[in-house]
């Protein structure tokens, strides 16, 4: 036999054996009861329009912005700091 071909059964079997674990246990109810509640969930959420969603991905830009110039200010200070002292 070739070696792909056995590679092959060998991994049937093993996600076999996973699944049929998976189905004894209850492993396959519960993900399928948290699949239908997250959907259920997922219906009751209100989602931004395109113009909040605009908006507020400007105001995360600016701010990651903001935030790299401050550290790399305070960045630059200490190193001027560090120099001075040493």
């Amino acid at each position: 036999m070739n070696s792909n071909v056995i590679r092959l059964i060998v991994w049937v079997v093993l996600i076999g054996g996973a699944f049929v674990y998976a189905w004894r246990t209850g492993q396959l109810a519960r993900l399928a009861n948290y699949v239908s509640a997250t959907r259920e969930e997922m219906k009751r959420c209100t989602w931004p329009s395109w113009a909040e969603l605009k908006g507020s991905t400007t105001v995360v830009i600016i701010a990651v912005g903001l935030l790299g110039v401050f550290t790399v200010a305070v960045d630059y200070v200490f190193i001027i700091l560090t120099n001075h002292i040493t």
